[in-house]
C-alpha cells in the first residue's frame, strides 16, 4: 500500500525488492526463455513489454472521460441534425419554402459545428483510447504470454491496416482478456464469458459501417426528400456510436477492473517469494 491508500499496481509504483535481490530480466530471442509458460508472468518479448504490469487505472478514467465527450456530441449532433432535417422535410412537402434564409443558415451552421465538436472528440478519445489499449496488451503479456494471438505492436498498429482493423484489434482484445482472467484460488484456469468484449466489437463495427453508408448517402442527395432521408440516416448512425461508445465505456472499465484483480494476486504471491529468507550458510 502508498501513502494515499493505493496499491501498488494503482498507483503505478513497484513492490520494493529485498536487499540483494534484482528484478529477473525477461526472455529474448525467438524461443521461449525459462519461466516464459503460461502463468510465469513474463513476457516473451515484444516492445514495450516489461517483467511488471503497469497500471491502466489512470488512462482508463481519461478514456472514459473522453467516451462522455463522444456521447454528449453525439446527442448535440443527433439534435441539431435532426432540426436541420425538419426544415428539409418542410421543402420536400412545400416548395414554395425557402430555407437558405437566416433559419435555415442558422441550422446548418450549428450542425456544422456539432460534426466538427464530434470529430474532435472522436479523434482525441482514439488517440487515448489505443494508449490504453496498448498499456493493457503490454499487461496482458505479463500476466499470460501464451495466450497472446498477437504481439503487441498490433493493438497500435491493428487500428490502421484497411479491412484487417475490422478484425485484428478484436484478436488483441480476446487476448487481452484471457490474459486478464482472475485465476482461481489453486492457480487454475478461470474462464470469463467474453459477452461484453464481444457487444463492444459488435457495437463498433455495426458504428462504423452504418457511418460509411449514411456519409455516402448524405454525400449523393440532392433533391429536399433525399437529403432528409439522409440525414435521418445520419442522425441513425450518430444514435449508434453513442450505444458503441456507452459499450466502450463498460469494455473498458471490466479490462481494467480484471487487471487490477489479476496484478494484485500476482503481487501478492511475488512479494512472500522474493522476500523469503535463502539458506543460512554455516
Amino acid at each position: 500500500m502508498t501513502d494515499d491508500g493505493l496499491c501498488t499496481f494503482c498507483s503505478g509504483t513497484r513492490p520494493p525488492l529485498p536487499d540483494g535481490a534484482t528484478a529477473p530480466v525477461p526472455a529474448t530471442g525467438l524461443g521461449p526463455g525459462p519461466g516464459s509458460g503460461p502463468g510465469s508472468g513474463s513476457g516473451s518479448g515484444g516492445w514495450g513489454v516489461g517483467t511488471w504490469p503497469r497500471s491502466p487505472v489512470g488512462l482508463s478514467r481519461a478514456v472514459i472521460a473522453l467516451l462522455g465527450c463522444v456521447i454528449a456530441s453525439d446527442l448535440f449532433v443527433i439534435g441539431a441534425g435532426l432540426h436541420l432535417r425538419g426544415l428539409w422535410e418542410g421543402l420536400a412537402a412545400d416548395e414554395s419554402l425557402n430555407i437558405y434564409t437566416d433559419p435555415g443558415l442558422r441550422a446548418q451552421e450549428l450542425y456544422d459545428l456539432a460534426g466538427n465538436v464530434q470529430t474532435a472528440a472522436f479523434l482525441a478519445t482514439g488517440v487515448l483510447f489505443i494508449i490504453w489499449f496498448h498499456r493493457t496488451r503490454r499487461n496482458a503479456e505479463v500476466f499470460e504470454s501464451g495466450v497472446q494471438r498477437m504481439g503487441p505492436g498490433w493493438a497500435v498498429g491493428g487500428w490502421f491496416v484497411p479491412v484487417a482493423n475490422l478484425w485484428f484489434p478484436y484478436r488483441v482484445a480476446s487476448g487481452i482478456w484471457e490474459a486478464s482472467v482472475r485465476l482461481h484460488p489453486d492457480g487454475g484456469w478461470r474462464t470469463v464469458p467474453k459477452t461484453v468484449l464481444n457487444l463492444w466489437w459488435g457495437g463498433w463495427i455495426v458504428s462504423v459501417l452504418a457511418s460509411r453508408i449514411a456519409v455516402s448517402q448524405w454525400n449523393r442527395a440532392r433533391e429536399p426528400e433525399q437529403i432528409s432521408d439522409a440525414a435521418a440516416l445520419v442522425a441513425a448512425a450518430d444514435a449508434l456510436d453513442l450505444v458503441a461508445a456507452v459499450l466502450a465505456i463498460v469494455f473498458v472499465r471490466a479490462v481494467t477492473r480484471m487487471q487490477v484483480e489479476r496484478a494484485g494476486i500476482r503481487q501478492a504471491a511475488a512479494v512472500p517469494e522474493r522476500a523469503a529468507p535463502g539458506p543460512t550458510v554455516p
